[in-house]
């Protein structure tokens, strides 16, 4: 595991499809661990630092077997969003589903961002270092160095472009001194944030637009 904030680990990272790169992330303040390692290979360094008491995902792609070895070694709680539970709950069952904009006991703001999944969630929370966003796969950077929104063509229809769009306007209201997505390109998911508008923008000029996609469909 690699420390990236003095209250922030980064698990190894991890490649469960050709071309996706992932990592996930303890948030020691409140042991809480944002999105999935596709393994338990940080497991025993996940326990030296205090080990796991919740785990969120951001969106039903994060899930998988590993899911329930994360519950039976630290006993964590699973938080994920309500609109992916039931391909969620395949693999594990589901303590908390995370459902509509507030902050929860652990000081976690939930922030609904629909459109890659029906059910897709950032987090914003106080660290350390400011305030750190967990945008999952609605927003990051591609190897390319630009920012995107997570529609993928001939995947998602042209309503989920959309929806992505009407999320990012959401998040357009925070003020994140990082970003942090799940899925991402280049050599880190980590990103220090300094032309928040900018970089939405760019992440929506990306989108198809309405005309665009019923002229493709």
């Amino acid at each position: 595991m690699r420390k990236i904030f003095d209250d922030l680990w980064e698990t190894r990272v991890d490649s469960p499809f050709p071309g996706l790169t992932t990592h996930a992330y303890l948030w020691t303040t409140r042991r809480v661990l944002f999105y999935s390692p596709a393994t338990a290979a940080d497991f025993d360094e996940l326990d030296s630092l205090g080990g796991v008491a919740h785990q969120y995902l951001s969106h039903r792609d994060e899930a998988g077997p590993v899911l329930g070895q994360i519950k039976k070694r630290f006993g964590a709680l699973l938080h994920a969003p309500a609109g992916d539970l039931a391909d969620i709950a395949k693999h594990t069952p589901v303590d908390i589903g995370v459902d509509g904009r507030h902050t929860d006991d652990n000081g976690v703001e939930i922030v609904p961002t629909p459109g890659h999944s029906p059910g897709a969630v950032c987090y914003l929370v106080s660290g350390a270092e400011g305030r750190y966003l967990f945008t999952g796969d609605t927003l990051f950077r591609g190897a390319d160095g630009r920012w995107h929104a997570g529609y993928i063509d001939g995947l998602h229809r042209p309503a989920d472009a959309e929806t992505i769009a009407d999320s990012l306007d959401v998040l357009a209201r925070l003020v994140p001194d990082f970003v942090i997505s799940s899925a991402f390109g280049g050599d880190s998911a980590v990103h220090r944030i300094e032309a928040w508008h900018d970089i939405l923008a760019e992440a929506k000029q990306g989108l198809p637009t309405r005309s665009a996609s019923s002229r493709g469909h």
